[in-house]
């Protein structure tokens, strides 16, 4: 066999081989550029639902802006309502403890003096005369609704803090 031969049987071997690597490498290439386009594609979506995702954080920033200050704005009301009425209830109780020794006073002034007080024409309403007998029981009941508006305000002041500190 001449040596010719030999190379050119070789040769033609190895061009053979060249050509069913380079079918499997086309084959290859198809598949990858076919994966290129869905990955193109998942891209474009996930590009899409990250402008969704970043306008709905949008509106919830906004929305928890408007929360906090419609929310500072009623626990402001309420923080002054509740003053109101402290200081309401503390005028209260000021009236009640004038009234119960203005009444222990004249109590103490109409035997002394020997006045007789004067038969009603009417009976009186049960709700409008009070006996002073009764003027302990509602200190007590002021004094329970000074200590509940005491404790609402500390409620309200605890709830205000802790809301300003999430919002932070």
């Amino acid at each position: 066999m001449p040596l010719g031969l030999i190379v050119e049987c070789v040769v033609a071997v190895l061009l053979v081989v060249t050509i069913g690597y380079c079918y499997v490498l086309n084959k290859r290439l198809k598949c990858l550029r076919a994966d290129e386009a869905s990955l193109r594609a998942t891209i474009a979506e996930l590009v899409t639902a990250t402008e969704i995702a970043e306008r709905a954080i949008l509106g919830l920033k906004s929305t928890a802006g408007n929360a906090d200050r419609t929310l500072g704005a009623r626990l402001g009301e309420a923080e002054e309502v509740s003053r109101k009425l402290s200081n309401q209830l503390q005028g209260g109780e000021d009236v009640l403890e004038r009234i119960g020794s203005v009444a222990a006073s004249a109590q103490a002034v109409a035997p002394q003096a020997g006045v007789s007080q004067p038969a009603p024409t009417q009976a009186p309403e049960p709700a409008a005369v009070q006996p002073v007998d009764e003027m302990p029981a509602r200190k007590k009941v002021t004094g329970d609704l000074c200590r509940a508006a005491n404790e609402t305000a500390s409620r309200l002041e605890q709830f205000r803090r802790r809301t300003s500190g999430r919002v932070a």
